[in-house]
């Protein structure tokens, strides 16, 4: 029995060594580094695949194929369920064929995942927003991938959970919800080929439907001062601390704009009420809010809607920050 005690610890102490030796495997690189890693492998990873989009009870599949080359991102989205649309991207670019039949909006389908302009920037102190953990690895469509938590600092934002494929960086899995709640929003491929060799076919339309056409201008990021923004007759006097303006989604006016933290993004937009009255108040799909408020400027209504990944009270105080400066050149947009 006396050497009972020194095998039994010894044992045990040789579980606990391997345990450690799998976390610092894990770990090498720090949470940071990965979150470094992550805004380039999204655009200069080549990759095919199908994944999988979860949001307010709705679940969507879509095959992708992704390619860099020369400098510039080519991407053609294919919807699995309900049409036969899809997205074709060449650089700024976008082109969407339409079902001929079935509903097929874009917001309700594309995820914000590895889609989203809210990752196109890697310039944003996301850590001021987020605490940043490294909290296992796990493996995703055949591929292995470390699990970075990303925990919101405020009430303002969701926390993010991010699967990451260990080689190129790649986003393979996303939850979105609020800490220690229920996932309000899934991001998953169930299959994927991380491959250089996308040859062009894979790239072209290949559906008939209505298309239409579009192009993401510039879609560089802007850094700005604590200083509310300013735009075309409107003035949003205030926004969570981290949300900066980005690329906008364009309007003939300029009514529209687009703030992201690096991680979630949110837009704002402000017209003329139209004939038909939109409800007012906030709903969401998901991790999606959209909140609607009627601002009356010397008699005349206006309609600001703020629309994206962020918590429904978030979107009520941006919205109710809006302040209307030139009715004449909101209107002048003749939307």
């Amino acid at each position: 029995m006396t050497g009972a005690g020194p095998v039994w610890l010894r044992g045990t102490l040789l579980v606990l060594l391997m345990a450690v030796m799998q976390v610092a495997g894990a770990g090498e690189k720090p949470a940071e580094a990965w979150l470094e890693q992550l805004a380039p492998a999204l655009n200069m990873t080549s990759y095919r695949g199908v994944f999988v989009y979860a949001h307010g009870g709705r679940v969507h599949s879509m095959q992708v194929a992704h390619r860099y080359a020369d400098g510039m991102v080519q991407e053609r989205l294919v919807l699995q369920d309900g049409g036969a649309g899809e997205i074709v991207r060449r650089g700024m670019d976008v082109v969407c064929v339409l079902p001929r039949q079935g509903k097929f909006r874009l917001d309700q389908v594309i995820p914000s995942g590895p889609f989203a302009k809210a990752f196109a920037s890697n310039l944003m102190p996301v850590s001021k927003w987020y605490r940043s953990d490294l909290v296992g690895e796990d493996r995703i469509a055949g591929y292995d991938a470390v699990i970075i938590a990303l925990t919101a600092r405020d009430a303002y934002r969701y926390s993010h959970r991010l699967w990451l494929e260990k080689k190129t960086g790649l986003l393979v899995k996303r939850d979105v919800g609020e800490a220690g709640g229920p996932v309000l929003e899934h991001f998953q491929f169930t299959s994927l080929e991380i491959t250089g060799d996308i040859p062009d076919s894979e790239l072209e339309i290949q559906t008939q439907g209505r298309i239409v056409s579009r192009s993401a201008g510039d879609g560089g990021q802007e850094q700005v001062s604590g200083e509310p923004a300013r735009m075309a007759g409107w003035r949003l006097g205030w926004r969570p601390q981290g949300f900066v303006p980005a690329a906008s989604p364009r309007s003939r006016a300029g009514q529209a704009v687009a703030f992201s933290d690096g991680i979630a993004a949110f837009s704002v937009f402000v017209e003329p009420e139209g004939p038909v009255k939109m409800p007012r108040g906030a709903s969401r799909i998901g991790a999606t809010t959209v909140y609607m408020r009627e601002l009356s400027v010397a008699g005349r209504p206006f309609l600001v809607t703020v629309v994206g990944e962020v918590p429904p009270n978030t979107a009520r105080q941006v919205a109710d920050s809006v302040r209307v400066e030139d009715a004449e050149a909101l209107e002048a947009g003749g939307l």
